[in-house]
């Protein structure tokens, strides 16, 4: 028996009705936004509005690009397209990417590749792909060679600057103390310098990803007869925006998608040099 006034255990131990309600409700908007799900929501809100102001056929809305590009769906040229732009992106950024680390490397390490390097990376990297597209297809023709080389050149400077970075951050107490120790220049290359300079490396290969997806469709637009870039450039003699719109969004999905499978493997091949699957954006 309990004395009078005395609180039962058991309704201690109970949550107060809707305690747990407040908590669960800010729980479920953290994941709404950790997904994406609200910018994507917010987006596509924001399309829907604004494309009522015009007829389908001038700024369809989600729902009407949809059901007009069925046909590019359907028949698997949108699919095709996407895999022929993917396969030239890749290409083009993993050579420019192998390439663009050694000379970064040798940037920062070299007084005098820097200098003969320096004014040259500084003046070449303002001037955009595109730029180039006419003479690259005038040299090397308007098969692949041209695409490729075409995004090796946009991928090339984004990751040496980031790599060159990389190795000038690099404390120097930490070098003479290796060579100090008796150890060879090339075992602080591979020891001391690289390991440091991995995480630039990264946010540079990282970057001229972005820029293989700009210059592909540059070189798509008037040297292809596939590709996203050409379903984009083409839909325009149809007037067909939702063709046209189609291939940008494909073109953002394929993109993103790259870039996050990109960051989970960083994440987790790349841990000990400091890479992380950040939330943060842009990271």
């Amino acid at each position: 028996m309990q004395p009078a006034g005395a609180i039962k255990e058991d309704t201690v131990s109970r949550p107060l009705p809707g305690e747990k309600a407040p908590y669960r409700t800010v729980k479920f908007l953290n994941f709404l936004l950790d997904s994406g799900i609200v910018s994507w929501f917010l987006l596509f809100a924001a399309w829907s509005a604004i494309s009522r102001f015009y007829n389908a056929t001038f700024f369809p809305s989600p729902l009407e690009t949809i059901v007009g590009s069925w046909e590019v769906i359907a028949d698997g040229t949108l699919l095709k397209f996407s895999a022929v732009s993917l396969w030239r992106v890749f290409q083009g950024w993993l050579i420019g990417s192998a390439v663009a680390v050694p000379v970064g490397v040798a940037i920062g390490r070299s007084r005098i590749t820097r200098k003969i390097m320096e004014p040259l990376v500084d003046y070449f990297r303002f001037i955009p792909a595109i730029a180039y597209l006419t003479l690259f297809i005038m040299w090397f023709g308007v098969g692949e060679r041209s695409k490729v080389l075409l995004i090796v050149y946009n991928t090339f400077f984004l990751v040496v600057i980031n790599t060159a970075s990389g190795v000038l951050s690099i404390e120097s107490n930490r070098i003479q103390a290796a060579r100090t120790l008796g150890t060879s220049e090339p075992r602080i290359l591979f020891f001391v310098v690289l390991p440091e300079c991995v995480p630039f490396i990264f946010t540079g290969v990282r970057l001229g990803l972005g820029g293989a997806f700009t210059s592909i469709i540059a070189a798509e637009m008037l040297a292809a007869k596939e590709g996203l870039g050409y379903l984009i450039f083409t839909s325009r003699l149809y007037f067909r925006v939702d063709w046209i719109l189609a291939g940008v969004i494909m073109l953002g999905l394929l993109g993103y998608l790259t870039d996050k499978l990109f960051r989970v493997f960083g994440s987790f091949a790349l841990k000990r040099y400091g890479i992380y699957d950040a939330k943060e954006f842009g990271q």
